[in-house]
């Protein structure tokens, strides 16, 4: 196997692996460096929502680039199914979040509204429904439902699916998957990134940052900043049960295979990934508000996972001035973005610069003097 490559992508979750998985369809020679399961891996924890609802306000750049990656989801999963046979569930029914109180649906519609405000003339889809409404499409729904918002543009995917589609797939195309080759060091030499490991040096023209939180500690070794932090998310899952709810929400969907996810923590841990009873009976609580037959099911598994959060909560896409050829990339929404990171940003990559629209999401934008 050869030590010398076009691209290296160091990260192996769900962000390294689609973009792998394009790069390598654009005839790159590329190899994808994976630290292994040791790893803080946030795609373990993933919900697995394509959703577009309410992402951006503060930020219109990040609703339309969520928007993009939504469209382009459907051609994405039938692309990975041709290749790979994995079907990874698709499927864009539009989404609901369910407000337990007028004061939580107040708040839910002025967020989008001021999101509305910032997008100006770009289209935004949102309904706000009533609780007659919202029972009209989800006859389950508890008495306590007030009612919802309502996005047609949201969707659902099988993420654990996803992530063996995407690893088989760019190993289909030609891309070397360099499992436990956690990166100790990275120099930028005679215009080639030379890339230390446990296994060995590795040397590429290219080098993509992938590797989530553990971007805060490579960056400055290019030349790049990735203010990043762990933020805690804890999931619940229950047994099969016969389809009922269609849609999915920010807070609980039923799988193609049956369970309920159920989740809803954001939680300031630090890089404590450990479940807690007191946040996992609230998310339950939550649950059995909105639809009250979730109470009968059991219980099967919990577990929790570090979200990459950065200061402002957007992705980060950066460039190297100091080491051209030096890319990062890192986002907390790892399923929703894939279709961008798989379809758009590897031709960028591969051309040796980010387009001006990505340059909104520099790291950058932290750097704020302050007022004298």
């Amino acid at each position: 196997m050869s030590r010398r490559y076009d691209i290296l992508v160091i990260g192996g979750g769900l962000v390294g692996a689609a973009l792998a998985w394009g790069l390598a369809g654009g005839g790159e020679r590329v190899a994808l460096l994976d630290e292994g399961d040791v790893a803080f891996r946030a795609a373990r924890g993933n919900f697995a929502l394509v959703w577009v609802q309410g992402k951006g306000v503060g930020m219109p750049h990040y609703a339309s680039w969520t928007q993009r990656s939504a469209d382009d989801w459907a051609a994405f999963a039938a692309t990975l199914k041709q290749e790979t046979g994995i079907d990874v569930a698709f499927q864009r029914p539009g989404g609901f979040q369910l407000c337990l109180s007028e004061a939580e649906l107040d708040a839910r519609v002025g967020a989008l509204r001021r999101l509305e405000q910032e997008m100006g003339k770009r289209p935004y889809a949102y309904e706000v429904l009533d609780r007659r409404a919202v029972q009209a499409v989800l006859p389950a729904i508890g008495p306590d439902v007030v009612g919802a918002t309502y996005s047609r543009l949201d969707g659902h995917c099988n993420a654990l699916r996803l992530f063996r589609a995407l690893h088989l797939g760019l190993q289909h195309r030609g891309a070397d998957y360099l499992a436990e080759h956690p990166v100790e060091r990275i120099e930028f030499r005679s215009g080639a990134f030379h890339v230390a490991t446990p296994k060995g040096e590795l040397s590429a023209g290219r080098v993509v940052l992938a590797a989530g939180l553990g971007n805060a500690r490579l960056a400055p070794m290019v030349g790049l900043a990735a203010p990043v932090r762990p933020q805690r998310g804890q999931i619940i899952v229950t047994e099969r049960a016969a389809p009922f709810l269609d849609h999915p929400m920010s807070t609980l969907r039923q799988t193609d295979e049956g369970s309920l996810l159920i989740g809803d923590s954001l939680e300031e841990a630090g890089f404590d990934d450990r479940t807690g009873l007191g946040i996992l009976a609230t998310m339950a609580d939550r649950a059995v508000r909105m639809f009250p037959a979730v109470a009968k099911l059991n219980v099967v598994r919990s577990w929790s996972a570090l979200r990459v959060m950065t200061p402002d909560g957007f992705p980060i896409y950066d460039q190297s001035q100091a080491c051209p050829g030096a890319f990062l990339a890192t986002c907390h929404s790892g399923v929703t973005l894939a279709a961008n990171h798989a379809l758009t940003l590897p031709a960028m990559l591969a051309a040796g610069q980010l387009s001006p629209e990505l340059a909104v999401f520099s790291a950058r934008r932290f750097d704020v003097s302050p007022h004298r």
